[in-house]
């Protein structure tokens, strides 16, 4: 984690549209005690991006929408615990919780030439910081939808790279936010 990363320092100036919400997409998969943390905090708007009756063990390793506020103690234990450990990304957007989470979940999962689906693990990162910049416009549009900005730690975590579409393009701010691993 990145020492001195702190949510107001992250999400400085972010939430500038009337209505903007910040949410995280978070990998269960790579974060300890996601779900337990998740069902313990009864003030978070949480959304599994998986479909359907999933086994504990699917649970426990899905990718989840949270919706939450850049002072709450949600945010300090995530960013503070969190940054520079590829727990998952950022999004903003002034369209709404529910048509986030229904667009976020159809990211989920491509489909190979031969049908075959996959499970596209775009909120890693790891995966963000690669993917994004390679998209066609069509690919951005498919991808940004309802999100005004992506945010995706640095592989050091000592910045932060915020995607937003313009127009047809891709538009990449990485703001240095101090510290190391």
């Amino acid at each position: 984690m990145s020492q001195g990363v702190t949510p107001e320092k992250l999400f400085e100036g972010l939430l500038t549209e009337e209505g903007e919400e910040l949410c995280a997409v978070l990998d269960g998969g790579s974060v300890p005690g996601l779900l337990a943390r998740l069902e313990s905090d009864s003030s978070l708007k949480v959304e599994c991006l998986f479909r359907g009756e999933l086994d504990a063990g699917m649970a426990e390793a899905a990718p989840y929408l949270v919706k939450f506020e850049p002072d709450s103690e949600f945010a300090q234990w995530l960013v503070g615990t969190g940054w520079g450990e590829h727990w998952g990304t950022f999004v903003t957007s002034r369209q709404g919780f529910i048509k986030l989470h229904h667009h976020l979940r159809a990211l989920t999962l491509v489909y190979r030439r031969d049908g075959t689906p996959l499970y596209f693990r775009y909120y890693d990162p790891r995966v963000l910081r690669i993917f994004l910049p390679t998209c066609t416009a069509p690919q951005l549009r498919q991808m940004f939808g309802p999100v005004d900005a992506f945010l995706a730690e640095s592989e050091t975590g000592e910045a932060v790279s915020i995607y937003r579409l313009n127009g047809e393009e891709l538009s990449t701010v990485q703001r240095k936010l101090g510290g190391a691993r």
